[in-house]
């Protein structure tokens, strides 16, 4: 009775292999015959790993995956990935110039920044690399938590764009360039035209609106309930030489503001984050003064339910009608809400509401 011998245990019999890499070694057993009475035959296939095991290193992190994901879809600059990764910026140039020396990702300088994009060669389904790339683009489309929220954040850099005067034209083929057109400007223009006012900022967050309405306010009352938060804020104001801004800590729903202490509240993307959004809006009508006025920049109601483990969100935004009863139910009159933001394919539509303290005190909705 013949032995098969395991195939780990079976030897090459060329005496001289040349190996200068390392390699696999795949026997290969030629079966005997009925009419073959001769030894089985061992092949041995060197296959260089070199180039593969480290392709693979590459791509078993979760970042660098994130990373072509993304540049799959858009051709993005160090900014962009940080703000959608929400990663520093080292990282994420450490982690690009990885891909760009394997050959994954191109980088092209353009005006002041540097854009990256999944390389041509990579996405060519003919390519060297193509089995690989197409099983890739299979991963890359199954949804989770993480992707839905990089493609949320890709979106609004998509809508951020969009709105950016620097660019405009019928299509990318036609874009041309108007220099001194910003978003920026245009809002710090306007507010020339307002009045000196008190302002509260409630849940200023990092501050960014709050240093644009102390560019036009009288004084501007900012409150957050992070500590840590209100010092960035802080040091950012200190930066832009701004004297006008009062730093307070505390929460939406218990301001520690006096009644009647400002002319208009702000809540820019803050009430989403109350836990009792009537709450939230019963303490600014109780801020502010009679014929003050309230204005509210939230989301519309969507399903993007990731944004509460991701961002801490406790509402996933609020109905236009809803938002209203909301408004009117603390006592504002004159409520309007508009679209104040929208773009195809992103799942957040910001919504703009603005309402007035009468001196009767709040009314009661049905």
């Amino acid at each position: 009775m013949s032995s098969t011998r395991p195939l780990n245990r079976i030897k090459s019999t060329d005496p001289n292999p040349k190996v200068s890499s390392p390699c696999l070694h795949v026997p290969m057993v030629i079966r005997r015959t009925r009419h073959s009475l001769h030894e089985s035959i061992n092949q041995c296939r060197l296959i260089d790993m070199n180039d593969a095991s480290a392709l693979l290193r590459l791509l078993g992190d979760e970042t660098r995956l994130r990373l072509l994901r993304l540049l799959s879809r858009e051709a993005l600059n160090v900014s962009e990935l940080t703000g959608i990764l929400g990663l520093a910026q080292s990282g994420v140039s450490r982690h690009l110039g990885l891909l760009r020396d394997a050959g994954l990702v191109a980088e092209q300088r353009a005006g002041t920044f540097s854009w990256y994009r999944v390389t041509p060669d990579f996405e060519d389904a003919d390519g060297a690399r193509a089995a690989l790339w197409a099983w890739l683009r299979v991963e890359f489309d199954r949804a989770n938590a993480a992707t839905k929220a990089d493609d949320a954040r890709l979106e609004e850099v998509r809508r951020v764009r969009k709105e950016n005067f620097a660019q405009h034209g019928a299509g990318d083929e036609r874009r041309q360039l108007v220099p001194g057109r910003s978003w920026a400007a245009w809002s710090r223009a306007l507010g020339l035209l307002l009045p000196a006012v008190d302002v509260a900022d409630l849940g200023c967050g990092e501050g960014y609106l709050t240093i644009e309405a102390a560019r036009w306010a009288r004084r501007v009352i900012a409150v957050d309930h992070s500590a840590d938060v209100l010092e960035r804020a802080k040091e950012l104001a200190s930066r832009r030489k701004l004297r006008n801004i009062t730093w307070k800590r505390g929460g939406l729903e218990r301001l520690p503001l006096k009644a009647a202490s400002a002319d208009v509240a702000l809540l820019s993307q803050a009430l989403h984050h109350a836990e009792h959004p009537e709450r939230a809006l019963a303490e600014a009508y109780r801020i502010l003064r009679p014929a003050g006025r309230v204005l509210v920049l939230d989301m519309r109601e969507h399903a993007e339910a990731w944004v509460k483990s991701k961002l801490g969100d406790r509402w996933l935004g609020f109905g236009d009608t809803r938002l209203k009863e909301l408004m009117t139910g603390a006592g504002f009159t004159d409520v309007t809400v508009r679209v104040g933001a929208r773009r195809s394919g992103d799942p957040f539509t910001v919504l703009v509401a603005v309402g007035t303290k009468t001196p009767h005190g709040p009314t009661k909705t049905s």
